[in-house]
């Protein structure tokens, strides 16, 4: 079975892009261009994982992270964001992954996919502010 990905980002080419590289991958991708439409396609769907943009419309990134997790706290969240010095409140907010814009897609899809794979009891101790893995990538272009 297909394991189907939220995709919540403002910008229709960002979710068009991203959405082609992972449907090419083999995910089901159910795109959002805001809060509110996201958090009613995950109350209606099972989704696996989310990628959220933190500067949305109508309900921005940081409370639909904090519904979602309300509402499922072993869903896998990667962050996905322009905005600089997210990493302190991501690793705080108990985020799966940290990844700056613009976009690393091979570091990306290996993060998907660790975050897939990673025991129930690592997302929770992330959660409840105990040591675990966080995937943090910074945007390319502080890449050398």
């Amino acid at each position: 079975m297909k394991t189907k990905i939220l995709l919540v980002d403002d910008d229709p080419a960002v979710r068009e892009m991203l959405g082609r590289v992972l449907e090419d991958q083999g995910y089901i991708v159910l795109p959002a261009a805001n809060g509110q439409e996201a958090l009613e396609l995950a109350a209606a769907t099972n989704v696996g994982l989310v990628l959220l943009d933190l500067n949305l419309p109508v309900k921005n990134g940081w409370d639909t992270f904090e519904c979602l997790t309300n509402g499922d706290p072993f869903l896998p969240i990667i962050i996905i964001t322009a905005r600089p010095n997210q990493i302190f409140p991501a690793l705080a907010a108990g985020a799966g992954a940290l990844m700056e814009k613009p976009l690393d897609f091979p570091r990306l899809l290996q993060t998907i996919r660790s975050l897939l794979d990673e025991p129930a009891e690592t997302r929770l101790a992330r959660l409840t502010g105990r040591p675990a893995d966080f995937h943090y990538t910074p945007g390319q272009h502080l890449r050398k």
